[in-house]
Parts: C-alpha cells; structure tokens; sequence
C-alpha cells in the first residue's frame, strides 16, 4: 500500500530540484545570489521578527512600557491607542461606526469589481448605490444622521474617498482628452494639448493650492465651493492629465489597419473607436495606467497643504503627541503596510487583466476579463 504513495513522491521530489535549479541555480551568478539573499535573510529576519513580534508592546495606553522597550521591541500600543483617529479622522467618536461602515462599502465594491463573474451592467448600478449610501453616512442629514462637516474628515477613510472618486471620474475624462488631442478638429485637438500639458507641466501641490486658494476669488460673490470638493475636483484634473498621455500611448500602439477595416465596414467613429481600437489600447496600456492609479492613490497625501487629514497625516499628527513621539519607526512602518495592503492587490489585477484580456473581442470582451 505504501508504494504508490511512495512512487508519487519521488516525482514531487525531483519536480521540486528541476524548478529550484531552473528558478534559483540556474547559473553561477543565479546561485550566487540566491545564497546571498538566503544568508541576509538568516541574518535580518531573526531579529526582525523578535523585534517586531515576540518583544513588542502592544496594548493601548502603555507609552511608559514602550520606552522601557525602546531597542529592544517595537511599539504597536501607539497604532493600538491612536487607531480610531488614524482611521476615521477627526469624525465624532460617538459616530464612527458611519466612516467605518463606508470603509467597508468601499471594500465590498473593491473586491465584487475584481471578480470576473461579477463584472456585469449591474456592477455599475451597485457602485452608484454604494457611493450615494457612503456619502449619506458620511455627510448626514438624512434617516436621522447629525450633519458631520467634511472638515471633519479624515484618516484613511479620506485617502479612500479621494482615490476612489478622483480615479473614477478622472479615467474617462483621461480618455475623452486622449481622443480629443487625436482629433482631426484642430480646435479641439490644441485645447486637449494645451490642457494635458499644462497640467503635466506643474507639481500636483500647486494645483491644489490653485483650487483652495485661488478659485474662491474667482467666483460670484456669495458663491463658495467646500474645502474637500475643491480639493477632489483639482486632484482629478490633475489625475486625467496624466492618464490621457497613458491612453494616447495604448492609441498610438494599435495599427491603423485596425481603424481602417472598420471604417470599411461601415462603423462611425464613435463606434470604431468603442468597439475596436479603445478595447486594444486599453489593454495594451494596462500596466502604465495601473502604475499611475497607484501612485494618484499615494499622492492623496498631498491635500495636508490645504489642511485635510488623510491616512499619513493623521499619523504623522498623533506623533506629536508628547506621550508618543519618538515611535516614528513603527508609525511609518504601519502607514507603508496600510498603503500596501491597497496598492498590492491593485499590481495583481493589472496582471490578471493583462493574462485574461481578449483584443479584438470589443469592449464587452474588456469588462467581461
């Protein structure tokens, strides 16, 4: 009886030495490398993990106990005790299961778009309902909820917020100005390269400080636009800028064959453009817009200029507080994993659009992979 199992781990085994010789000591410098990564590893690992797991602190309100630990564990009693503020901002204490629950929302509606199951008409009725349930709660006003200003906003539900919606309305506008600065109509195609470079041609906080600062002495009198509109509204012209030259890039790439068969077969622009050339460009620039929605997502650090708490402030604020300054170490290594936790699975989805998608199968085919 113990034969086959036997027989069947004898191939596992040498299974196993063909991909560690093929991957890992595949020539002398690959096993060279590997030994040196190996031997770092034996020698950072051991330390990090006692310093980080086995000596740390981590009850809330031990301050006294994580300076006795200084050098020796870390101190995860500053992200135990400062969380709520980390997460939710300034909001009110007695309300935060409201940014809480909109957190999660945002995070249910994250992950039914990544399934390819999901990805039906239906998908965008459900984010259009999840987004108007997370501004009720978040804003108030209705169904009994005390009214809370976005001044009050903040934490990691702010970063959310502003990337998801900065994302969502920045990328179609980022095609319509990537098709605009193509456009045969020169009107169009010099206000489309006007607009990109000159948006491209200046830092993000300076088009922030533009919005908060300058567009309110540019409108009626008696008109005021709200400090986190004017913020989000800069952030997706900002974001659409940058993500037309990446669309124009996927237009570029496609053979004007392509456009030529359909226009023979009799499609209009509008229809060529959706169902031939726009599905292969998209595909094509996966990974450079993925990059840049990655790193749009860690630019909303930036609205502290105009005086938002996002993620990294609230951080970088609760630090101040005397009891707990001098843990910036383990303050910053939490924000890292927190930005991780969000940019890492959004690297993955790129790669598995770029396996499953289909050109040539329309847009229909796009959404379907």
């Amino acid at each position: 009886m113990t034969k086959p199992s036997t027989e069947a781990a004898v191939p596992r085994a040498a299974c196993a030495l063909r991909w560690l010789r093929a991957r890992l000591f595949s020539s002398w410098s690959n096993a060279l490398a590997t030994l040196a990564i190996l031997y770092l590893a034996w020698k950072t690992l051991p330390p990090l993990i006692e310093w980080a797991l086995v000596r740390a602190v981590w009850a809330p309100q031990n301050a006294s106990l994580c300076r006795q630990a200084i050098g020796h564990g870390a101190c995860w009693a500053f992200v135990a005790d400062k969380y709520r503020f980390i997460l939710f901002g300034t909001f009110p204490a007695d309300q935060h299961w409201r940014p809480g629950l909109a957190i999660a929302i945002l995070i249910a509606l994250y992950a039914l778009s990544g399934l390819r199951r999901a990805r039906r008409s239906w998908l965008i009725s459900l984010w259009l309902t999840g987004l108007t349930a997370i501004g009720v709660l978040m804003g108030g006003g209705l169904f009994g909820l005390s009214h809370v200003e976005n001044e009050r906003w903040g934490g990691l539900t702010l970063t959310l917020l502003l990337a998801t919606f900065g994302i969502g309305f920045a990328f179609p506008l980022s095609i319509l100005l990537a098709l605009g600065r193509r456009s045969d109509m020169p009107l169009v195609r010099w206000l489309c390269v006007a607009y990109i470079e000159l948006i491209r041609g200046v830092p993000l906080i300076s088009v922030l400080f533009m919005a908060s600062v300058m567009l309110p002495l540019f409108l009626p009198a008696g008109v005021s636009v709200d400090k986190l509109l004017r913020a989000q509204l800069a952030m997706i012209l900002f974001a659409a800028a940058y993500l037309a030259e990446v669309v124009r890039a996927g237009l570029q790439a496609i053979p004007r064959q392509q456009e030529e068969a359909a226009q023979a077969l009799g499609h209009g622009y509008w229809q060529r453009t959706w169902y031939v050339i726009l599905p292969q460009a998209l595909r094509i620039a996966i990974p450079p817009l993925v990059n840049t929605f990655i790193g749009f997502f860690k630019d909303t650090s930036l609205v502290v200029i105009i005086g938002l708490f996002d993620f990294l402030t609230t951080i970088k604020v609760a630090l101040t507080e005397p009891a707990w300054s001098g843990f910036g170490v383990e303050a910053y290594l939490f924000a890292a994993l927190g930005y991780f936790i969000f940019c890492y699975p959004m690297s993955r989805y790129s790669q598995a659009l770029e396996r499953h998608g289909a050109p040539g199968r329309g847009m229909g085919a796009l959404r379907e992979n």
